[in-house]
């Protein structure tokens, strides 16, 4: 019998979820028996190689790329879940939301404290996605099936979240597992 498939993928975010994912421990040789992971970080495939039960997004989209990296990933999976504050929320690079972005470049680009650009140039190549005016949670760009809070989300909360939807069951995670206090 063929094993489900997941997807993972990291936004503009730091990249704790995945690190959250691999804190699993010794259950991540259950998870490789229980699922086949096509594009993800974890196993550096590109591209989807088939139809996804599952894809874990952590992170917010900050440009054009997050967007579209984002909405293939609502195409190619049943089930989509935002992992952790930055994907549910925009965290920390949400930051930047309430400073005009022409004001952001400035600050990074030109006139920052340890900045050295003599030309006074943004850069704008073509290779360099565009930034959006803001940074926007998942759910403000595409629909998002689950969300997983934390920063980055328990490593048993995401097990115990993976193992119910592949099992077909409802996702039910107790309190201990989602308290932030």
């Amino acid at each position: 019998m063929k094993k489900p498939r997941v997807a993972t993928t990291s936004l503009a975010g730091c990249f704790g979820c995945h690190m959250s994912i691999l804190d699993i421990d010794e259950k991540i040789l259950d998870l490789i028996e229980l699922v086949d992971f096509d594009k993800s970080p974890i196993d550096d495939l590109k591209e989807f190689t088939a139809r996804c039960a599952i894809g874990l997004v952590e992170g917010g989209c900050a440009n054009e790329d997050n967007v579209r990296v984002l909405r293939d990933f609502r195409k190619n999976c049943d089930i989509l879940i935002s992992l952790g504050d930055c994907a549910i929320m925009g965290g920390v690079p949400a930051m930047r939301n309430g400073i005009p972005l022409e004001e952001c470049l400035r600050e990074a680009f030109m006139e920052g404290p340890t900045v050295y650009n003599p030309e006074r140039r943004i850069p704008d190549d073509e290779e360099i996605p565009l930034l959006l005016d803001k940074v926007y949670p998942c759910h403000e760009v595409v629909k998002i099936d689950y969300h997983l809070p934390g920063c980055p989300p328990p490593a048993e909360a995401i097990w115990k979240a993976v193992t119910a939807l592949l099992e077909n069951k409802p996702l039910e995670l107790p309190y201990e597992l989602i308290k932030y206090d």
